[in-house]
């Protein structure tokens, strides 16, 4: 008896610990889901490094508690399976929402984000964000703008020096 109690103490550390060491995590309700689509699902999800894992509500509600997300209790109820990624913040959301606008069987309850709480609508917001790489080409360009317009500014001004010198 007292080894099940072990194994369910270990349960709950491990998904306190994954709950804690996620930068993004998702709730998402697979009732009706064939098992194709849930291995597709994984798969998507695999690549991108994210782990998804199908607990038993009631060591989530504990470990949620423990880890300081008790608000992620009324969330906890029927079947879910939950997306943790420790590396990419818009992953997780951004795969399950293409992946439950296909499929929709697949609900999407709620998410942690850096150790917050966030809502549905919330989850569907950070999972329009564009990518990483995307986000830092959009910081690239905004930084090359003043120095583009400084070099068109200094070409012009000795294209008109050597029309005045000729």
């Amino acid at each position: 008896m007292s080894s099940i109690i072990e194994q369910k103490k270990q349960l709950v550390t491990e998904i306190q610990e994954k709950l804690q060491g996620s930068v993004s995590t998702v709730v998402v309700d697979y009732r009706g889901l064939s098992v194709a689509e849930v291995t597709e699902l994984r798969k998507s999800l695999r690549e991108a490094g994210v782990e998804f894992k199908v607990y038993k509500n009631s060591m989530t509600r504990r470990a949620a508690e423990a880890a300081g997300l008790e608000g992620l209790n009324e969330n906890l109820t029927g079947p879910n399976a939950i997306a943790f990624s420790t590396e990419d913040v818009v992953a997780p959301a951004k795969i399950i929402n293409e992946f439950a606008k296909k499929h929709e069987a697949l609900e999407i309850k709620a998410g942690v984000m850096e150790g917050n709480i966030i809502s549905v609508e919330e989850v569907k917001a950070l999972a329009e964000l564009p990518s990483r790489e995307g986000l830092l080409s959009m910081l690239l360009s905004v930084l090359q703008a003043p120095i583009r317009g400084f070099a068109v500014a200094t070409k012009a001004v000795a294209d008109q020096k050597e029309e005045q010198g000729a």
